[in-house]
């Protein structure tokens, strides 16, 4: 806003010769004036946040082995698909084969000793229609059937185990190289040749690649603020490392839960927002911190007012101005407020943008006239 100081002068004149009253010399009053102008006005909520990793994952092995050779290092760009680490599994090839080998062999003994079963137990049978045999030996082949029957379904049921083994130790071969997730940048490693891993292992990933391309921003936004957020808002931030520059995005979450650390035993409250912000030229590193603003109202090519200059809204929820017209004088004026800063207002009617307002109280006299030219001398 522009300040002027508006100069108004008064002044005595002295009438013709012989008049009573003495001549007096002009008395100047100095106005200390604004100047209403256009421009925009935003309502903000202030927030201060991080970057981090909008889009990454993690590369574990699918079996369990020994790591051969890591193939990238962090700051490497990989393709999803193409190996990041070589790895030699931890299978038993040789010895499963071999025990498949000796299972069939009990298989086939134990599938004879079961067809002699079987032939016992019909003669038995036979000769027991004929009152040959006595039923303790009827019994008796009956059950050695049953076990030998018995004896066989177990060792297919463990040719199946094995069997399952074997395929499982055929697909795990084919797992010697362990491909990316996705396209990105490697961000971490903790591999080492010779390492022993396992499928789910606890601790660490192996390795991570994140997708720099896009970087989100996540704010710690006061429980008193963070109900006037909405989905789609525009947000707006700045980071150190990059002064005078300023990334943009639309909020995306207000996560319903307080931050880590907040909230507990008089601690003041905040909440996590998040954002995504464009990175195509990989500039934003996770880990920065940022200064954010997350634009609430805006008003574009707005009259606006210094807010100080406001005093006490009316029951009609208008406020009262002072404003120097054009015959320097000064009228009181009501405006009507829309959105309001700590430094603006926003007018909405009372008041065009050229005018003059004045700053502080009323001087004496209210209405000052204009400065009027000494008289001639008679």
């Amino acid at each position: 806003m522009l300040a002027l100081n508006a100069g108004l002068s008064f002044a005595q004149v002295p009438g013709p010769a012989g008049a009573p009253h003495p001549p007096t010399e002009a008395v100047e009053i100095k106005l200390d004036t604004v100047t209403v102008q256009r421009g925009d006005l935003q309502q903000t909520v202030e927030a201060v946040g991080k970057l981090q990793f909008h889009h990454f994952a993690d590369v574990n092995v699918q079996v369990a082995g020994q790591i051969k050779e890591v193939l990238c290092a962090v700051g490497d760009a990989v393709q999803e698909g193409k190996p990041v680490m070589e790895i030699s599994p931890a299978v038993r090839a040789e010895s499963n084969l071999a025990q498949m080998a000796r299972l069939r062999a009990e298989l086939a003994d134990q599938q004879a000793q079961t067809d002699f079963a079987e032939l016992q137990f019909k003669r038995q049978t036979q000769l027991k229609a004929q009152n040959a045999t006595r039923e303790e030996s009827v019994e008796s082949s009956r059950m050695n059937l049953a076990s030998a029957r018995a004896r066989v379904d177990s060792i297919n049921a463990q040719i199946q185990q094995l069997e399952a083994t074997l395929k499982f130790d055929e697909e795990s071969s084919r797992h010697r190289q362990v491909p990316a997730p996705l396209s990105g940048t490697v961000v971490a490693v903790n591999a080492r040749p010779g390492q022993t891993v396992s499928v789910g292992q606890a601790g660490p990933p192996l390795m991570r690649i994140a997708d720099l391309s896009q970087m989100t921003v996540q704010a710690r936004v006061a429980e008193v603020d963070v109900t006037r957020l909405k989905r789609g808002m525009t947000a707006n931030f700045q980071t150190p490392g990059y002064p005078g520059r300023t990334w943009s995005g639309k909020l995306r979450q207000v996560i319903p839960v307080p931050a880590d650390g907040t909230g507990e035993q008089g601690k003041q409250t905040f909440y996590n927002v998040l954002f995504e912000v464009d990175n195509p030229e990989q500039e934003l590193m996770s880990g920065m911190s940022t200064q954010v603003q997350f634009i609430v109202a805006q008003a574009k090519d707005a009259v606006l007012l210094p807010a100080n200059l406001l005093g006490k809204r009316d029951a009609a929820g208008m406020y009262q101005v002072n404003v120097v017209n054009l015959e320097r004088r000064i009228v009181v004026r009501k405006v009507k407020i829309g959105l309001r800063t700590t430094q603006q207002a926003q007018v909405l009617s009372g008041l065009e943008a050229g005018e003059q307002v004045l700053v502080g109280p009323v001087p004496t006299p209210a209405l000052l006239p204009k400065p009027v030219a000494p008289a001639a001398a008679p």
